[in-house]
């Protein structure tokens, strides 16, 4: 019982923190603040159990089930507030302040309950030890079983069944003498009907998450799909297939290859023989579209952490006429890893690295942004090669933008910023970057077949207005990630 009860706890705690870091980004901000205020709620319910003097099994069972009610519907209530209302933030401390308390309360009142049946040193021995292996079970469940098999919305309910179950189960195990067995009767109904509650949450959670998200992004969700590492949700809005990971919008078939061009050809053409090229993110398949559209191009390693982003992008028959079916070309091979790890032991040179990663939202992502990434990427780079980074934009998070080019020089390499103007992102920033300065001073495309990127709008790329010219930025490295602040308090302005 105390195993179950610890387990779902914990798990509350976590499925909350999640919600938070991915509607509002920056996790180890999210997760702190959730947990710290977890915690002390927790050391609020159980100090609150003093004051409980009576009926203490009918007690337990009733806060079991609140917690049940309250921690099941956590994901899909936060997901609601966030599409639907301003007051996101409110309703989750409220409700992560309410399970904790609820969750606190659970323990000091077994214990009282238990006293009589057994010694008190035995008891407390045998509370914590399965307290503290419920946590361990708990956390080691959510990454690795529950969020990717059922996601954020069916774990948390998942969760609340179990704490329905405990406390139907106590309305027997607790039934210790007459006077408690009324109070108990009635405790064993509303649990029927907590379960029977959160059943039909069960059911109905994918069309909440559905409907939350159609709020959130503003189309009819085609592909809802939760992995070990983010939320993937392809939609569909005026006619255009939209892309969002975590909540963050990823591309729009409208105008990706505004997006895609400038990333990769600038790099492609300012290389004398691009035959070898990585790219790193860019699951979608759409820079590797580009990449291969180059005849000299021999092999292509796309490096992406996630299978079921690369699976989706191979399978979706409306994904792969999107990308050209780039990611079952036989010169591509893909590698599901962590590019920071995979690079770092990558012994092979590339004439062309193309590094399309998600913006850096937290520090997961922004260590892709490092220097010691970009230190790495430098050994692996040919004599004549070329980096091609997304920057994020340098008007609209100016800083972060000039903080991705200072880094990239800090790592020995010659950059060349530039920029381009994608509808569903605004003014958009990259960086050109290479061991020596190209002789001409600025790649030179040739190519008449695209589609939006010719050499005189690449040439334009290069120059930045007043509003978007260079400022001062701190390096990003490991241990400071300067970075990700830079781009959540730019980003926050305009959000």
């Amino acid at each position: 019982m105390v195993l179950v009860i610890a387990t779902a706890g914990l798990i509350y705690e976590l499925v909350m923190a999640a919600v938070a870091s991915y509607v509002l980004g920056d996790s180890v901000t999210q997760f702190s603040i959730v947990i710290g205020v977890y915690l002390s709620a927790l050391g609020l319910g159980a100090y609150v159990s003093r004051f409980i003097e009576r009926d203490l099994p009918a007690t337990f069972v009733n806060v079991e089930l609140a917690a049940a009610l309250l921690g099941g519907f956590s994901a899909p209530a936060l997901f609601l507030s966030y599409g639907f209302t301003h007051a996101f933030a409110f309703i989750l401390y409220a409700c992560c302040i309410a399970v904790g308390v609820l969750v606190g309360l659970e323990l000091p009142l077994l214990i009282r309950i238990l006293q009589q049946e057994i010694s008190f040193k035995e008891l407390i021995a045998k509370a914590l030890t399965f307290d503290y292996a419920g946590a361990l079970l708990g956390s080691l469940a959510f990454s690795l079983v529950l969020v990717p098999k059922l996601g954020l919305v069916h774990t948390s309910l998942a969760c609340g069944v179990l704490n329905a179950l405990v406390g139907l189960a106590s309305t027997f195990v607790l039934d210790l003498n007459d006077g408690h067995r009324p109070a108990l009767l009635r405790a064993r109904v509303r649990a029927v009907l907590v379960l029977v509650l959160l059943a039909l949450g069960l059911l109905q959670g994918e069309r909440v998450l559905e409907l939350a998200e159609s709020e959130l992004f503003g189309g009819k969700p085609l592909v809802l799909a939760q992995s070990r590492y983010q939320r993937i949700v392809l939609g569909q809005h005026q006619g255009s297939l939209t892309l969002h990971l975590n909540g963050n919008l990823q591309f729009s078939s409208s105008d990706e290859r505004r997006y895609h061009e400038a990333l990769v050809h600038p790099a492609m053409a300012a290389t004398r023989n691009p035959e070898r090229v990585l790219i790193a993110g860019g699951g979608d398949g759409l820079a590797a579209r580009e990449v291969l559209s180059w005849p000299g191009v021999r092999e292509v390693t796309l490096v992406d952490l996630d299978p079921v982003m690369t699976d989706l992008f191979r399978s979706d028959a409306r994904l792969t006429r999107l990308n050209a079916g780039a990611l079952s070309n036989q010169k591509l091979r893909i590698v599901n890893e962590d590019a920071f790890v995979w690079l770092g032991r990558e012994e092979r040179q590339f004439d062309v690295m193309i590094f399309d990663f998600p913006d850096p939202s937290n520090y997961s992502l922004g260590k892709l942004y490092s220097d010691k990434m970009y230190r790495v990427a430098r050994k692996r780079l040919a004599k004549d090669g070329s980096l091609a980074v997304q920057a994020t934009s340098p008007l609209f998070a100016r800083t972060a933008y000039w903080c991705v080019i200072g880094t990239l020089e800090s790592a020995g390499f010659n950059v060349r910023p530039y920029h381009v103007f994608v509808p569903s992102f605004g003014e958009w920033g990259f960086a050109l970057a290479r061991h020596e300065p190209l002789a001409a001073g600025l790649p030179v495309l040739s190519r008449a077949d695209l589609r939006y990127l010719n050499a005189e709008t690449l040439a334009a790329s290069f120059e930045f207005p007043r509003d978007m010219q260079r400022i001062s930025a701190d390096t990003n490295r490991l241990d400071n990630q300067a970075l990700v602040t830079y781009y959540l308090r730019e980003w926050a302005r305009w959000n």
